[in-house]
């Protein structure tokens, strides 16, 4: 239990750590979700070739990701430096978000490598502000801050979308959407002035070995981490589900926008209007998941959340019409958000103390890789079934587009299926926290 003395800097931390995720989902929300990947698909680059380039860029960033987040987590590990990497990843993040208003129509190459670089800043910054949270919070409340965390975050993506929605709809033509790019990488930034200010980095940083790098001693802790892993085979099971389940969802969030646009004819007002209501709903869904976690454990929220992810996305495959689309994604918005939620909340209870980063390290890796494999795998379904129905079948350019989307989303359930049943075997180390 904590000591009622440090209750009140932990309470002004754990608003420090939910207004750092305020300030990042609303990046997620604009970049990802809402503005920038439909304005890049349909404008910057046009037609079926859009969802390609969109696949790959998002799997170039998660592949670099992938590759330079374990060693940094454990050099943050060691050197006590998680909140200066938080930091460091996230003024990229701010920079290379903000020069994207350069970016307009034809630009592909400028508009992918400015986004390459701000989601590599992007993610890379949560492998630290995620390893956080065992500084913060104890073993018992973790599950109940890092869903706070999402909730809150979510209310970020909401507000900069209320934000911006009135500012596109009266005023016309592609500035103000590049305009939104910049005020988003300043919302972002000022949001986490409080991470920075409160929030105490409680890790003593270790004196470098003679003869040693930064580098080498990197390289040294993760190969006796992923030895060590033998030892911690439930942690073990769970990342290799994880890899499989993560596909799943990084494919509906980073696809959203272009699914309802090119099945639905949804317009850039319109898809902001269902990405605030998507996020919501996520809002309940990380509340909702944070209750069942205290009381049924946390894997078995998980378990819950994947299975209505998986049902969600069948009902969008056959979906007809805009209102469908929007009360399928209202229900897809409660459930990844329980699915993100709760899979963070478990590293940290896997996690021995004092390696916090490194385990989030492998964590993200397992997250960056699949980040990598899903997203390119729609984007390339979707574009070659569109062309095997335009070219075999004879269908419409647009019927085609709309037919490979839907292909696309087929894969989607094979990954959430996949990893759910992987996940069945894992032990859940939440279950003497439960509440009595």
């Amino acid at each position: 239990m904590s000591d009622p003395l440090t209750k009140k800097p932990r309470n002004r931390e754990h608003i420090a750590w939910y207004m750092y995720d305020f300030g990042n989902s609303a990046y997620a929300s604009v970049i990802l979700l809402a503005v920038y990947s439909a304005y890049f698909k349909g404008t910057v680059v046009g037609g079926a070739e859009g969802s390609r380039y969109w696949g790959i860029a998002i799997g170039i960033a998660m592949l670099s990701v992938a590759i330079i987040s374990p060693f940094l987590g454990a050099i943050a590990d060691f050197s006590a430096s998680k909140k200066r990497f938080l930091f460091i990843f996230s003024a990229i993040t701010w920079i290379f978000t903000g020069l994207l208003f350069f970016v307009e129509k034809g630009d592909v190459f400028l508009g992918m490598l400015f986004f390459i670089i701000a989601e590599i800043g992007y993610r890379s910054g949560q492998v630290f502000y995620n390893s956080l949270l065992p500084e913060i919070a104890e073993p018992e409340e973790r599950g109940r801050v890092s869903g706070n965390g999402w909730a809150v975050g979510s209310l970020g993506g909401i507000l900069i979308l209320l934000i911006l929605l009135p500012l596109i709809v009266m005023i016309e033509g592609t500035l103000i959407v590049r305009l939104s790019l910049v005020f988003t990488a300043l919302f972002f930034a000022v949001s986490a002035i409080p991470a920075w200010l409160w929030i105490k980095e409680r890790a003593v940083a270790n004196e470098l070995p003679e003869g040693k790098t930064y580098l080498s001693l990197a390289y040294s802790r993760l190969a006796e981490t992923f030895k060590a892993l033998g030892d911690y085979r439930d942690f073990l099971r769970f990342i290799i589900a994880f890899l499989i389940y993560n596909d799943g969802i990084l494919m509906a969030m980073n696809f959203a926008s272009i699914i309802g646009a090119v099945m639905f004819g949804m317009e850039q007002t319109e898809l902001i209007i269902f990405m605030i209501i998507v996020q919501i709903f996520s809002v309940i869904g990380a509340y909702v998941a944070g209750l069942f976690g205290k009381k049924i454990g946390f894997k078995q929220t998980l378990v819950y959340s994947i299975l209505m992810m998986t049902l969600v996305i069948i009902c969008m495959i056959f979906a007809q019409t805009i209102l469908q689309f929007y009360i399928i994604g209202s229900l897809a918005g409660f459930a990844l958000t329980g699915v993100q939620s709760v899979s963070r909340t478990l590293v940290s209870y896997f996690a021995p103390e004092g390696r916090s980063a490194e385990f989030y390290g492998i964590f993200a890796v397992t997250g960056r890789t699949s980040s990598f494999i899903g997203p390119t795998v729609y984007g390339f379904l979707a574009f070659e079934a569109y062309k095997y129905f335009e070219n075999t079948r004879g269908f419409s350019t647009l019927l085609a587009e709309q037919a490979g989307q839907r292909v696309a989303l087929g894969s989607i359930v094979v990954f959430l299926i996949v990893g759910l049943l992987v996940l069945l075997g894992v032990k859940d180390p939440t279950r003497k926290y439960l509440e009595k």
